[in-house]
Order: structure tokens, then sequence, then C-alpha cells
């Protein structure tokens, strides 16, 4: 009689808690887990104060350092955003984002649901005049109690400017007629000659003195009347933000009524059976205009059917339109460097062909490259709207709304010959460092290259590939917003360059928001690729931190 199979021994769920944790790349995280099951409780508190309550507190001083230094760093733009002001710039391009969708699904509603939609829109709107009366009249208690404030402020300062100028003017006067009756006295003796010059150096080094004086207190005047009143600022704010809920929903009743697409179809068929009528009822020398309007009416029929919504690239757009492109060049990059870095580190002789070539490419600049990409794509694309590969991708389900073009090619080609080697050179490192008691035990179960490739070289070589990988999507997610940028192909990097071109101070705390959007989803794909780096390694194998 066989013996029963000996159970399988259970992981503790404590265990598979910290591996997880492990695989995701979160380390800081296996104290709590650990505390919480109860294991060493004076270690596991060290270890959260060190990496989890440090951390936190190292971030509330750098936030209490931006604080600091916002307010005193101030450009043409206007100063430099605090945490409050990006966080308010985050929370507008979002509500923007939100506010273009509802006009976007406006657009394409129809009957009952358009005329409900409408009905509640206009009420808002009615909503809306006693809010935005009350905020004017803010507005305008606080500009004036803000005035009030600078005029006390400033007096003493303009009574002591009117008091100097009007004491320099008399002095300047006096000195000039003592000067003028000195020169009646001076004579043709030149020592006497040469004191009167000094005199008039004197006299003009005074009023010098003077004006800088003068000067320097209307620059402190200016500064005061220029420095912003928090309350006016405020209610400036209300009043901008209750001025863009007053233009969001009269956009919104027009996408509901006569920008609508099903209303314009509605109008135009109305129209076309009016016209119907004419063409039956018209004598002949009237027919054939009759029948050019009902065709022309047929035709404009066709087109509103197919008409889509001029819907602005909001930021959530251009970040999921980066992130395509970011992994459309480093798959392409990815397909060219593993299979070299294979060859590379299975021959030596392969490896040393390529040396000169990965060693003269690798340090080229991606400034360099985006030129050589864009001039590259646009020969191959001449006329993207007529181009078979590009109406081709507009056409497919998900991606067709992302507009490939070839200013997006030649920003994932960028990113592709940035990120390739990275990737290039770790495989090589990988393959050659397989371990030769693996090979040599190939060789004697007679494997085949391929066998031995798939089977012993690959899955040997897998964590440092991915360790490549890892730093190759990081070099190209650097690259692609410097190649958006510089080719204006829609993404983060073109959301950039406008909100540079506008200017304004709304468009620099915008540029900030996107300095910490760019920056979580470099950390989001860098965790990404330690998960897979982590799924591959195998103990005592090389993995990511």
């Amino acid at each position: 009689m066989l013996a029963p199979a000996p159970k399988k021994k259970r992981i503790p769920f404590k265990y598979k808690l910290v591996k997880a944790v492990d695989v995701a790349g979160l380390n800081f995280l296996a104290p709590v887990v650990r505390l919480c099951f109860g294991e060493d409780p004076k270690k596991q508190l060290t270890e959260i104060f060190q990496f989890i309550v440090i951390p936190v507190f190292a971030i509330i001083a750098a936030i209490v350092l931006w604080y600091g230094i916002s307010e005193k760093v101030v450009t043409k733009s206007g100063k430099l955003p605090n945490p409050s002001e990006t966080l308010a710039a985050a929370s507008s391009i979002w509500g923007f984002h939100h506010r273009e969708n509802d006009k976007l699904s406006a657009f394409e509603m129809t009957g009952a649901a358009r005329d409900k939609r409408r009905v509640e829109v206009e009420k808002q709107l009615e909503a809306l005049t006693p809010q935005e009366e009350a905020v004017n009249q803010l507005v305008a208690d606080e500009k004036k109690a803000s005035a009030e404030r600078v005029a006390i402020k400033t007096a003493p300062l303009q009574k002591k400017y009117d008091d100097l100028k009007s004491s320099s003017a008399a002095a300047k006067a006096e000195r000039e007629t003592s000067l003028k009756e000195t020169a009646s006295k001076v004579g043709d003796d030149k020592d006497a000659r040469d004191a009167y010059i000094a005199d008039v150096r004197a006299h003009q080094a005074t009023l010098e003195l003077e004006k800088d004086a003068l000067r320097d207190l209307r620059s402190e005047i200016k500064e005061i009347k220029d420095q912003k009143d928090p309350a006016v600022v405020a209610a400036l704010l209300k009043q901008t933000r209750i001025a863009e809920e007053r233009q969001y929903l009269g956009k919104m009743v027009d996408q509901l009524t006569s920008a609508n697409r099903a209303k314009k179809v509605e109008d135009v068929i109305a129209k076309l059976e009016s016209q119907k009528e004419d063409f039956y009822a018209a004598d002949a020398d009237k027919m054939y205009a009759a029948a050019t309007k009902i065709v022309k009416s047929e035709s404009r029929i066709d087109k509103l059917k197919t008409s889509e919504y001029a819907k602005p690239s909001t930021l959530p757009f251009q970040i999921w339109r980066s992130v395509l492109c970011v992994f459309t060049g480093f798959l392409i990059g990815s397909a060219i460097a593993i299979p070299i870095g294979i060859m590379c580190g299975l021959s030596k002789t392969f490896m040393a062909a390529m040396t000169p070539i990965i060693a003269l490419f690798k340090p080229v600049s991606p400034i360099v490259w985006l030129p050589v990409c864009l001039i590259i794509c646009s020969a191959m694309i001449p006329d993207p709207d007529k181009h078979w590969f590009t109406q081709f991708m507009w056409d497919l389900p998900i991606l067709g709304k992302y507009q490939i073009n070839p200013a997006f090619l030649a920003s994932a080609g960028t990113v592709a010959l940035c990120s390739l080697w990275a990737t290039m050179t770790n495989t090589a490192l990988g393959v050659a460092s397989v371990d030769k008691d693996h090979i040599n035990v190939a060789r004697v179960l007679r494997l085949g290259f391929w066998d031995r490739l798939f089977k012993i070289v690959l899955p040997s070589a897998l964590p440092l590939v991915f360790a490549g990988l890892r730093i190759s999507l990081g070099v190209g997610w650097m690259v692609l917003i410097a190649a958006e940028l510089l080719s204006s192909s829609e993404g983060i990097g073109k959301f950039v360059w406008d909100q540079f071109n506008n200017g304004g101070s709304s468009s620099f705390a915008n540029m900030v928001v996107v300095v910490f959007v760019v920056g979580a989803i470099g950390l989001i794909l860098d965790r990404l690729m330690v998960v897979l780096q982590r799924l591959v390694s195998f103990d005592g194998g090389p993995t990511a931190i």
C-alpha cells in the first residue's frame, strides 16, 4: 500500500503580505505589516520611524521651504506659485477637463435627455446671477478698503516725498543763484575759476543725491501700491471662478441648442422638406436651382451626422498620449536592443563589432536625434490626411482619437534611439554572465541552440534584462517631454510649451503642476518595471532597489 503524499506546507499569510510588498517595490511598508502581526515591535517601530516618519517630516519641511521661497521668487510671469496655488491650479486643470467632457456629452445628446439637460443648465445660470452680483460687490468693497489701507500706509512717505521735493527745489534755486553771483566776481584768476568748478561739481553731486533720495521714496511708495492685497486676491479669485462657471454654462446651453449635432440635423431636415416642396412646385426655369439646394442639404445632413465636437486637448488626454508615445518608442527600442544584446553576450566577435557603434551613438543628445527623426517621418508621410498608414491608425477604435502623425512617430523614434542603449548593454551583460555550469549541462543534454537560448540563457539573464528595461523606460520618459516640446506633438511637452507662451501667473502655476505630474508618472512607470523585474528575479539574483 502506497504511503499518502505529504501535505504541502502552508505559507503564513504574514509572509505572503511581506513578499507582495517586496515584489511591489514598497519595502518601507514591510515593518508596518510585521508590526500588525506582533513581530518584534521595537525593531519594527524603529524601522517605521526611519523609513516612514522621517521621510514624511522631510516632505513637510520641503513644503514649508517651498512656501518661504515662493514669496521671494518674483518673475515677469508673477511670483513662484506656492503649494496652495499649485493645488488650486491642478484643480482648475481637472475642472477644465470635466467641463470639456460635459460639452462633448451635450453636443451628442438627443431628444428628451437633451431637453432635460438644457432646463437644468438654464436653472443653474439663473441661480448664478445673485452670486455674481454678490461677488462683484465684494470685489468693489475689497478694492475700496484696500485703497484706503494703501493710502494710510503711503501717506507718511508721500508727505516726506513732497517735503523733500519742495526743499530740494528751493535749495537748488538758492545754490544756483549763489553760483551765478559768484561767477560775476571770479574774474580771470585761474585758481578762483578752479574753485568755482569745484563748487559747481559739489552742486551737481548734491542734485544727484537729492534725486536718488526722491527716487527711493517713489520706489517705496510704488512697492506698497503694487503689493497684492490677500483679501482682494481672494475676492477676484471668486469672481473669476463665477465668470468661468457662467462661460461654461453658456457654452453648455449652446451645445444643447443651436450647436447641438442632433438639433442641427433636425433643422436641416426641416429645411430639406421645405426645399422639396419648393422643388415639386417649381417650373422648369427654377427646377435646377431647387434641386441643387436639395442635394446640398442632403450632403450637409451626412456631414453633420458624422461631425465631431472640437474638443481642445486637455491635460489628461495629453498625459495618455505621452504615455502611449513613450511606450511606442520604448517597445521599438527594446525590439532592437534585446536581440543585439543577446548576440553581443553570446559572441565576443559580435560584441567587438558593435562596441564602436555603441560608443559613437550612445552619447548623442535627443535634441540631435529629434530633427533627424522629424525629417525622416515627414518624408515617409508627407501628407498625413491622405497617407494610408495614418488613415489606418486614425480609424482604429481606441488609438484613433490620439491622431498618430509624423510628429508622434518622430518623438517615439527619438525615445527609442535614446533609450535602447541601457537595455542593450544590460542584456549583453546578463547573457555573458550566465553560469558556465548551466551551459555545460545543456551541452551534455545535447540541447540545440534555440533550446539553450530559451531554456537556459534568457531565463538566467532576465533579471539584468529587466534592469536595463527599467533604466531605458526612465530615460525614454525624460527624453519624450523634451521631444514633444520641440516637435509640437500633442502631449505633456506641448502643454508645457503652450503654458510658457501664455506667460501668465496661472500658466506658471500650471507648469509647476506638470512638474509633479511628470514626476508621478515617471515614478509609476519605474514601479511597474520594478514589479516586472522582481517577478522574473530568482533567489539570489540581481534585483531592483
